[in-house]
């Protein structure tokens, strides 16, 4: 197998803390082609009761993405980023990631496993304020390609 089966059940700690900035939401929203006034216009955002802008649902994938890398670059996990393709991506949102807020994420490794050469593997990211205030839950399937493959 392409990647330590031991990791699985694993916790990494909270590393750095992301500060999501108005930039950021509007840059991404702009990628996105999401035109909603709640990532673009701060007062239309508090107009609608937030305390800033707002970030698309997916924006909590490139927190989540940063978290995983403590993962993906550890040596003792033995994966070949080369190797690595993105399979899936599910949101649990718990409340909006907003402009300002400062953001901490905790990542599990909940499966590793084999299926027909390649690693399959299934991460958990949870985001929060420092605070300890919940934003999102995000699960990512991996497809490590065996050395066959």
């Amino acid at each position: 197998m392409s990647v330590n089966a031991s990791f699985e059940g694993r916790t990494y700690p909270a590393g750095e803390t992301f500060l999501v900035g108005r930039e950021h939401i509007r840059d991404f929203a702009q990628v996105l082609g999401a035109h909603s006034p709640l990532h673009h216009d701060v007062a239309a955002a508090q107009a609608a009761g937030h305390r800033d802008l707002v970030a698309p649902p997916t924006f909590a994938v490139v927190i989540a993405q940063r978290v995983e890398s403590q993962f993906i670059t550890d040596p003792q996990a033995q994966i070949d980023f080369t190797r690595v393709v993105h399979g899936e991506e599910k949101f649990v949102h718990h409340a909006p990631l907003t402009a300002g807020d400062e953001i901490v994420g905790v990542l599990h490794v909940d499966r590793v496993r084999e299926v027909a050469g390649n690693a399959m593997v299934t991460t958990r990211v949870e985001l929060a304020t420092v605070d300890g205030d919940s934003r999102a839950t995000v699960t990512s399937s991996l497809i490590v390609r065996g050395e066959d493959q």
